[in-house]
């Protein structure tokens, strides 16, 4: 089996798709740009969205609290989504020290003017708290700026080093609403395709959104997963088939997909 301990394969090794297909379980309308690599590269993307993405319910008070977060001294935004909801709350002007997640929501800041650090290699709360500004930071005033939900590793992590932080969190993750079409997708997947998968939550909403028959069928394919943690509860969730890739990246998930 190809499991949790699988060696990853560089992007820079990625080969072509020949024909296979590919789910993809990002965002509902995230998975634009992943879906034209896919096409690219001569696979076929299917999406089959796992969370639907939508604004906090406040936004008066969403927008207050973002302001008082643009006044804090180390401002962290957890992923491209927050930038977007977060921008269209107020202008993102800072003097802040501006930190992101990873490289995509590093550029949606840099769309918005703001200069932002961010991990090179693991693009996730992990690489981002190994960062050097991020090591000490008793009484520092840190902002956060995502979403309810996920580990909490970032939020708990963050105290633990002596930060006063404050969280702004700016939209909100719910279950997709799957139609017959996404079943249909499901119910006719090749034996060789690809699910791929960079959240626990992606993975969980699924599950939970597709009848038991379904989820097996789906479960029938090869897994393309993001880390190590993500694999264990793929496999623990009904893959008998798990491949590691380097990162979440696209590129990283499609070259773990080629294989």
């Amino acid at each position: 089996m190809e499991g949790p301990g699988v060696a990853t394969q560089p992007a820079s090794q990625a080969r072509a798709l020949n024909g296979r297909t590919l789910v993809i379980t990002r965002p509902v309308g995230t998975a634009g740009a992943m879906a034209r690599q896919i096409r690219a590269r001569g696979g076929v993307p299917v999406l089959l969205p796992s969370l639907s993405l939508r604004a906090a319910d406040d936004a008066v008070a969403t927008r207050a609290a973002l302001r008082e977060a643009l006044d804090a001294e180390l401002l962290l935004f957890t992923s491209p989504a927050a930038v977007r909801f977060a921008a269209a709350l107020l202008p993102l002007e800072t003097r802040a020290s501006v930190l992101a997640v990873g490289q995509g929501s590093a550029r949606a800041l840099h769309r918005h003017g703001l200069t932002a650090q961010a991990p090179e290699q693991r693009q996730d709360s992990e690489g981002l708290l190994a960062l050097p500004v991020l090591q000490s930071l008793q009484g520092r005033r840190v902002a956060l700026v995502g979403a309810p939900g996920g580990r909490g590793l970032l939020r708990d992590q963050l105290r633990a080093r002596g930060a006063h932080l404050h969280e702004v969190q700016v939209y909100q993750r719910v279950p997709p609403r799957l139609g017959p079409r996404h079943l249909e997708l499901v119910r006719h997947l090749p034996a060789d395709a690809r699910v791929l998968l960079s959240s626990a939550e992606a993975l969980q909403n699924l599950q939970a959104a597709l009848a038991p028959a379904l989820w097996r069928r789906l479960c029938m394919a090869l897994a393309v997963v993001s880390s190590e943690r993500l694999a264990s509860i793929a496999d623990a969730a009904g893959f008998s088939r798990v491949q590691k890739a380097a990162s979440a990246r696209g590129v990283d998930l499609l070259a773990a997909a080629a294989m």
